[in-house]
C-alpha cells in the first residue's frame, strides 16, 4: 500500500512514480495543501525563496506560477545554479512536489496582457515542447490553467491536454481547469468549469480537475463545487479546489471558512495562491488553511520534518 502523502518525507516523494504520487494524494483524505508561488517578483524574505517560505509554513506541495521552462527564474536561489537545475535545486531545498503552471493561451485575448507581470512568454504556453522540458527539469505536476485576462477558454485547454498527454501522460501528472474566469468573460461564474468541461479534460487525459473553491468566484457555492467533485471522482480523477482571487490575501478567519467549505466538497488537494502579496499567499494564511484541514499535529509534523529525511 502506498504511504500517504499527509505521512512522506523528501526520500518518500523523490522516490514516487506517478501512479504512486496520485495514490498517495487520494490516501491523505483530503488533507494535501498546494502552495502557489511566483520565482520572478522579489522574494518576501529577499534571499528566501518564496517556495522555501510556503514549504516551511505546511505546504505540501509548491506549484509554481509565471515558470518559463525557456527562461526559468526563481529568485532567491543559492548563485551559480543553473537554469537547467532550477527546480531539481528547490526540490532539493524543499523536499516537496513541484508543479508548474502552463496556459492555454488565445493570443488575441492576452494581448491586454502586454506590459504587466502576466504579460505571456513562450516558455510558459501549453505545448508539447514545454510540457517536456518541464518534464526533464523534475517537474512531477503540470497544471493547465490560465492567468488574469490571458483567454484561457476550457477548450483550449482540452486540445493543450490531449496533445501532452498523447506525449507525456505516462511521465508526469496532468491537471486542467480554472480558478477564475482567465479573461474569458463566457466562462465566468457558475460556466467557468461544468461537468461537460470535466468529461472532456478526464477523456482528454486529466489526472486532476482543478475547481474554483467555494466563495472565491460569484455563484460558486459548496454544494455547487461538491457536485463536481461527486463528478469527477466518479470518472476516476481526483480534484483541486483553488483559492486564486487574492483571497490568500484575506484575514486567517475568511481563509478557515474557504478551507472548511473545500473540505466539505470532498476535495482531494486543497490549492492557496499566489497573490497575497505578490509572490505567494499571506504566510500565516498558509498555516491557518493547512490547520483548518488537517490540524497542527500534521501541520507541524510537515513544517517540521527535515528534507534530509
Amino acid at each position: 500500500m502506498t504511504k500517504r502523502l499527509l505521512d512522506c518525507s523528501a526520500s518518500d516523494l523523490a522516490a514516487f512514480t506517478k501512479q504512486e504520487l496520485l495514490a498517495s494524494i487520494a490516501g491523505s483524505e483530503g488533507r494535501v495543501l498546494a502552495a502557489e508561488c511566483i520565482g520572478v517578483t522579489q522574494p518576501l524574505l529577499g534571499d528566501v525563496t518564496n517556495a522555501e517560505f510556503a514549504a516551511s509554513m505546511g505546504a505540501d506541495i509548491l506549484l509554481l506560477n509565471m515558470f518559463d521552462v525557456k527562461e526559468p527564474v526563481v529568485k532567491g536561489l543559492p548563485q551559480g545554479v543553473s537554469s537547467g537545475d532550477t527546480v531539481r535545486e528547490l526540490k532539493r531545498l524543499t523536499g516537496r512536489v513541484i508543479g508548474i503552471n502552463l496556459e492555454p493561451v488565445e493570443d488575441s485575448a492576452a494581448a491586454e496582457n502586454a506590459g504587466t507581470l502576466w504579460e505571456m512568454t513562450p516558455g510558459r504556453k501549453a505545448t508539447v515542447e514545454n510540457a517536456g522540458t518541464a518534464c526533464e527539469m523534475g517537474v512531477q505536476l503540470l497544471v493547465l490553467t490560465g492567468n488574469p485576462g490571458n483567454g484561457v477558454s476550457n477548450k483550449a485547454i482540452t486540445d493543450s491536454l490531449k496533445a501532452i498527454s498523447g506525449a507525456l501522460g505516462d511521465k508526469i501528472i496532468l491537471a486542467a481547469g480554472k480558478m477564475h474566469a482567465s479573461g474569458i468573460l463566457s466562462e465566468g461564474g457558475e460556466r467557468i468549469i461544468t461537468k461537460e468541461d470535466i468529461q472532456s479534460f478526464v477523456e482528454a487525459g486529466a489526472d486532476i480537475i482543478l475547481l474554483p473553491a467555494p466563495g472565491t468566484v460569484p455563484g460558486i457555492t459548496m454544494e455547487y463545487v461538491r457536485e463536481l467533485v461527486s463528478f469527477a471522482h466518479g470518472l476516476g480523477a481526483l480534484t483541486i479546489t483553488a483559492v486564486g482571487t487574492s483571497q490568500e490575501g484575506a484575514d486567517t478567519a475568511t481563509i478557515k471558512q474557504i478551507a472548511l467549505l473545500c473540505k466539505m466538497t470532498g476535495t482531494d488537494i486543497h490549492h492557496i495562491g499566489d497573490s497575497g502579496y505578490p509572490g505567494m499567499a499571506v504566510p500565516e494564511n498558509i498555516m491557518a488553511y493547512s490547520i483548518a484541514v488537517r490540524g497542527v499535529r500534521h501541520t507541524y509534523h510537515r513544517m517540521a520534518l527535515s528534507v534530509n529525511r
